[in-house]
């Protein structure tokens, strides 16, 4: 991968959780915190000071410091960071006993173009608004897709979306997602069944022209249909027409870095680390 693209995705993850968050920092590392309900953030290396080699500062220390404001904020001791932006930190991190998960990273190659994927009959896509009857089930969707790994069909369908549904519009999930999605901070495509249920989702959040596709899932009992490809390319075609000219994404499994290598994404050579994040299991 380019030193400019590089540069461009360790930006992003340096910036985009500000959107959402306020940035503490805790020596070597930054933790950000959300200022309203949703999936917590994470700590990583602190981009308010320069370190020397991308490791030299970091310290056991600082990561007890987060971790222990992490317990008082009642979230996950989550950690996430570009591998090449921190070499040392990996080791750091599995000293404090927190396993960590590799995830590679693929960019979308500039001159490529993107095509619509083939959808199984009566299925469409639509993109949120932050009034749709189904964001509250759209939202819900990823939790179900990644408490059940794999591709595989599954077990979870329309009951438990609807059950989750009601407990994120309960905790100020969807309300608090709203205003982001009219400010265009958050750009949500789903695939629909006839009857109006998500059976795929995934979203971008644009930064300085850059942005990665996440989230993206499939109801279990829907996969195996191709929605997964569709919503992607969908939303690497959304941002590409709103002036997003870095698209990037992680994979976890070589099944679906084959998907998005049909895509047109690439190796970007460059590997994100993942240490009891939930929302990237």
């Amino acid at each position: 991968m380019s030193d400019s693209l590089r540069d461009r995705i360790e930006q992003y993850y340096a910036t985009v959780p500000l959107l959402f968050s306020d940035a503490e920092e805790f020596g070597s590392l930054r933790l950000f915190v959300r200022r309203k309900p949703g999936a917590p953030y994470y700590g990583g290396p602190s981009h308010a000071q320069p370190i020397e080699d991308g490791s030299a500062a970091i310290t056991t220390a600082d990561i007890a410091r987060v971790r222990a404001r992490q317990r008082e904020l009642g979230v996950p001791e989550a950690f996430e960071w570009l591998a090449e932006a921190a070499p040392a930190l990996r080791a750091c991190i599995e000293a404090a006993d927190l396993p960590v998960a590799e995830r590679p990273l693929m960019a979308l190659h500039p001159h490529c173009p993107v095509g619509l994927e083939p959808l199984p009959e009566g299925v469409t896509l639509r993109v949120q608004s932050a009034d749709d009857p189904a964001l509250p089930a759209a939202l819900a969707l990823p939790r179900l897709a990644f408490a059940e790994e794999g591709t595989e069909v599954g077990s979870a369908g329309r009951k438990e979306l609807s059950v989750v549904a009601e407990e994120l519009t309960q905790d100020g999930t969807v309300a608090t997602t709203r205003p982001a999605i009219r400010a265009g901070h958050k750009t949500l495509i789903a695939a629909l069944a006839s009857d109006g249920t998500p059976l795929a989702v995934g979203h971008y959040h644009p930064a300085n022209g850059t942005t990665e596709i996440g989230g993206i899932g499939t109801l279990p009992v829907a996969r195996r249909q191709g929605l997964a490809a569709a919503v992607t390319a969908a939303l690497a075609s959304h941002a590409r027409n709103h002036g997003v000219s870095t698209v990037f994404l992680a994979y976890a499994e070589d099944a679906v870095a084959r998907i998005y290598s049909r895509l047109g994404f690439r190796p970007a050579d460059s590997t994100l680390l993942i240490a009891n994040q939930p929302a990237r299991s």
